[in-house]
């Protein structure tokens, strides 16, 4: 056993909210928000850059964890959902109603896996399918929250613009 092997299944358990018996994805998305929170003052660049570090690592901690745990991808594993929808909310301003708007499509594409969600996860394997498939649910809900706000933005007239 690696002496790393502790920690690692601590981060792909998501600090423990993921050995939840209800809702472990779900509560693992709301851990998010906070991470979101304290990653509001990086520029898009870094916030970006930090997501696709925390992509790269979640490919080895959950494949590890995966290995471990002799599963494809367990339930418990839950840092992939983290990740997934920090992506979903990059760029899209703190506030309440497009974190609840992001975690409730997240949510819905994460639980559904359109297209090709499902299939990318059957085809990569351990650590990366357990990622690509939340990576893919992030990348739909940043498009689709964002043009809901691009379209409320047009309904919406500012003062000064009548």
């Amino acid at each position: 056993m690696n002496y790393l092997d502790p920690l690692v299944h601590w981060l792909a358990f998501g600090l423990g909210s993921g050995l939840s018996p209800i809702a472990p994805g779900t509560l693992a998305t709301l851990l998010a928000i906070p991470i979101i929170w304290l990653m509001t003052s990086l520029k898009p660049r870094g916030y970006f850059a930090v997501v696709i570090g925390l992509f790269i690592a979640g490919i080895y901690i959950c494949g590890q964890t995966a290995q471990h745990v002799n599963a494809v991808d367990p339930g418990h594993i839950v840092y992939d959902e983290i990740v997934g929808f920090l992506l979903a909310m990059c760029v899209i301003p703190f506030r309440w109603r497009w974190i609840v708007l992001g975690f409730i499509v997240y949510r819905f594409f994460d639980i559904l896996k359109p297209f090709p969600i499902g299939w990318l996860e059957e085809q990569l394997g351990l650590g990366t399918g357990i990622m690509v498939d939340d990576m893919i649910a992030g990348l739909y809900t940043l498009l689709l929250v964002h043009v809901v706000k691009r379209l409320i933005e047009i309904k919406t007239p500012t003062k000064n613009g009548g």
